[in-house]
């Protein structure tokens, strides 16, 4: 470890933004976003009045939720902090704020008390048993003397490992202090709250 003379006498060290999505969840959005579209420009074209009115209703509601679960989810990590954007949140947690990172049956960051999970690290347990696996395997290996095979972990537990790594290596950082910040989505809350509305009462008349 440097002493406090050297490392203030040299640069900080910057680190390139990263960003984790699901692509996955990207592919799906788009090709639910391209259904839906479809289906409500043939209501709009070819339906009655009262069903015109049910396909705006119905892309007011249906666009932003697909677009909140799908495409807006990401984590966006450098020195100073983590920002998580989940559907309707967005998270920004500085690395000093940052109790822990946890990977069980979803991911999922602790600061101040609080749990936030990270939508757009989703956990395959799949993923996780077939890496179990092949480590045990592995270690069988190992121990008849055989040549180490290097083993790769589950997707979600890499990303994960590399926050960490962020978390433990700029908590320090005077950029890296200051509280936890929420923000909700209300570009997403206020057109799926009008929809949402417009179907309940166009289906009770």
């Amino acid at each position: 470890m440097t002493s406090p003379d050297n490392s203030s006498s040299r640069p900080a060290q910057t680190y390139a933004d990263r960003t984790y999505r699901s692509p996955a969840a990207l592919v799906g959005g788009v090709l639910l976003l391209a259904l839906l579209a479809w289906l409500g420009i043939d209501a709009l074209i070819n339906g009655t009045p009262r069903t015109r009115l049910l396909a705006v209703a119905g892309l007011l509601f249906g666009v932003p939720l697909i677009i909140a679960y799908t495409l807006r989810p990401v984590v966006r990590a450098n020195a100073e902090r983590l920002t998580v954007r989940n559907p309707f949140r967005t998270i920004t947690l500085p690395w000093a704020s940052v109790e822990d990172l946890r990977a069980s049956f979803s991911c999922e960051v602790f600061a101040g008390g609080k749990k936030y999970q990270l939508w757009s690290i989703p956990v395959s347990l799949r993923q996780r048993k077939r890496a179990n696996r092949m480590s045990a395997k592995a270690a069988g290996a190992a121990a008849r003397g055989a040549e180490p095979v290097e083993v790769r972990r589950a997707a979600a537990d890499r990303s994960l490992e590399e926050l960490r790594e962020l978390q433990e290596r700029n908590a320090v950082r005077e950029e890296a202090q200051g509280a936890v910040a929420v923000r909700w989505a209300y570009e997403i809350l206020a057109p799926l709250a009008v929809g949402a509305v417009a179907l309940v009462v166009l289906f009770a008349l």
